[in-house]
């Protein structure tokens, strides 16, 4: 059975780019286009489809309307295009507010002409598509995990996601109280531009402090600093982290993978990882590294992520040493403090 795509773009050449590439994968079907958002909304309605593709900037309508009347309407896995500048990073983030599930850049480039973004748009909306075909979700008082408990109190919070993180960690960040006694690091897959826009609205919806980290910034009780996107984060002290490019053998960048590791030389068995939603395995070799140094490492449960691939990776590996509802994850974080 095929999954069924709606593309939605203002510009009929870069709609027929993503039909061109779409074309190539046998799992995937076209089943209708739209060059506006109010059109959108319409053909989501009338045509069902498992995917849309949305362009934010449109006549009409918006991609942000859009995608907030769809989500009432003809609830849908979208998946945004947007642009590598911290206006666009700010738009997405919007949209990822609104019920989008992931986004893609948007390049000026012909993306017929590069492999690697028309691997990633497919992979991408094959990842959108599972999510939406999942059986019903528990509610959480259904999953509800029962009491946790560390034989040590964890001395740094280290967090890493990717796709769905975005939304997720601010599920998570918002609920933990400004007293909390330890620094928190975030590791978030991102381009370089959103990174800055999404600690910033992190800061201001949460009680804690959220920073976008710098080389050499200090960490502070109760401060999260999130990596930089398009570079690599480690700590470089028991109170610092340094912020580099890292190695271009890295297929991620910021890699869950470095910084998890890098806690285990200052932190050793005082640390708690926790890994959210996200395509991929990054996080399962740090995790594997913090365990075996005796710090301890929680997964979001596969019923709550937007993908299940990273926590996936750390439960397959036999890593995880709490499986926990998006919903609970905050208030089991603070029950263990």
């Amino acid at each position: 059975m095929t999954i069924s795509v709606l593309v939605v773009d203002d510009s009929s050449f870069f709609r027929q780019q993503i039909i061109s590439i779409l074309r190539n994968s046998s799992e995937l079907t076209v089943v209708g286009t739209a060059s506006h958002g109010r059109e959108a909304v319409e053909k989501a309605i009338q045509l069902k489809p498992d995917v849309i593709t949305m362009d934010y900037e449109m006549p009409v309508m918006d991609g942000i309307s859009a995608v907030r009347e769809i989500m009432a309407k003809a609830p849908t896995a979208i998946l945004m295009f947007s642009s590598l500048t911290t206006s666009g990073a700010r738009v997405t983030l919007d949209a990822l507010d609104a019920g989008a599930l992931d986004y893609l850049p948007k390049f000026r480039e012909n993306m017929t002409q590069n492999e690697l973004l028309k691997q990633q748009l497919i992979d991408k909306i094959l990842a959108v598509a599972k999510k939406r075909q999942k059986p019903r979700v528990a509610a959480a008082s259904e999953r509800r995990p029962g009491k946790i408990s560390l034989p040590r109190k964890p001395e740094i919070i280290l967090i890493g996601t990717s796709t769905g993180g975005p939304v997720a960690l601010q599920k998570v960040l918002t609920q933990i109280p400004a007293t909390i006694r330890v620094p928190i690091l975030l590791i978030q897959h991102m381009p370089e531009a959103f990174t800055g826009p999404f600690a910033e609205r992190l800061d201001r919806q949460c009680q804690i402090r959220v920073a976008e980290a710098k080389d050499g910034s200090v960490l502070e009780p109760g401060l999260a600093l999130l990596a930089p996107g398009g570079k690599q984060m480690m700590l470089g002290s028991r109170n610092s982290v340094r912020i580099m490019d890292g190695d271009e053998r890295l297929n991620y960048k910021p890699s869950v993978d470095l910084t998890f590791g890098s806690a285990v030389k200052y932190y050793r068995d005082r640390a708690l990882a926790i890994v959210l939603t996200g395509m991929g395995a990054d996080g399962r070799d740090g995790a594997r590294l913090l365990k075996q140094a005796g710090s301890h490492v929680w997964t979001q449960d596969a019923a709550s992520c937007v993908i299940d691939g990273m926590p996936g990776s750390i439960r397959s590996a036999g890593l995880s040493d709490a499986d926990i509802p998006l919903d609970d994850i905050a208030k089991t974080l603070v029950s263990v403090m």
